[in-house]
């Protein structure tokens, strides 16, 4: 994936380590961003066990309050702080336990939490694309090397062929494809079982040279 979003407040104790986060989490970039909130979208509504019977026929008024309430006191309230606010004429404290607060990535964002928020930027242009495949077919060339009993420092010949896109990301990955499976000839040509690379059947086979 092209990047994931961290909260900026981490930076200090997780700058160092974003070349470990791209690489085990397999993205391009460690992001460390401001304000989070501003890639997601907030539904917030009464929790009405809670709150039911202390506003009774206000209910309705007090979700419509929920609805209009600034990123600020929103933000506040994920955080597990109260807000304080107008309704009907007076100040109302409003605590995390008075809500329910139901969160959307933004389109083209995901996001997960444990305590606090990451966010993965789930666009897939087709350079990370034609890279997936590519990951995934030097992850089979590695398999079928173990399983046929080469050692760590062979080179080899890969034969390969399959659709169109599978001789795309050949064609536009075969330096990162070579040096990860140690590869100094790649032939396309079928031979070899077919297997799945991300949905797409392709036949690989390898030689020792």
């Amino acid at each position: 994936l092209k990047e994931i979003l961290i909260n900026g407040e981490y930076e200090s104790i997780l700058g160092d380590l974003t070349n470990l986060i791209k690489e085990e989490l397999n993205v391009k970039e460690v992001v460390f961003v401001k304000d989070l909130a501003t890639y997601m979208n907030f539904n917030i509504k009464p929790n009405f066990k809670e709150v039911g019977k202390t506003f009774g026929p206000k209910i309705k008024a007090f979700s419509e309050l929920l609805l209009g309430l600034s990123r600020e006191d929103e933000t506040k309230l994920l955080n597990n702080e109260d807000i304080v606010t107008k309704f009907d004429g007076e100040d109302l404290i409003i605590t995390p336990s008075m809500v329910d607060i139901r969160i959307e990535a933004k389109e083209g964002f995901n996001v997960g939490m444990q305590n606090k928020f990451v966010i993965l930027n789930t666009e897939i242009t087709d350079e990370l694309y034609l890279e997936g495949l590519a990951r995934e077919i030097v992850s089979k060339v590695q398999n079928l090397r173990k399983e046929k009993g080469f050692e760590i420092m062979d080179r080899i010949t890969l034969y390969y062929s399959g659709d169109e896109d599978i001789t795309r990301c050949f064609d536009t990955y075969k330096d990162l494809i070579s040096s990860e499976t140690l590869a100094t000839k790649l032939v396309n040509e079928e031979r070899g079982e077919e297997v799945d690379i991300n949905s797409h059947k392709a036949n690989i086979d390898v030689e020792k040279n």
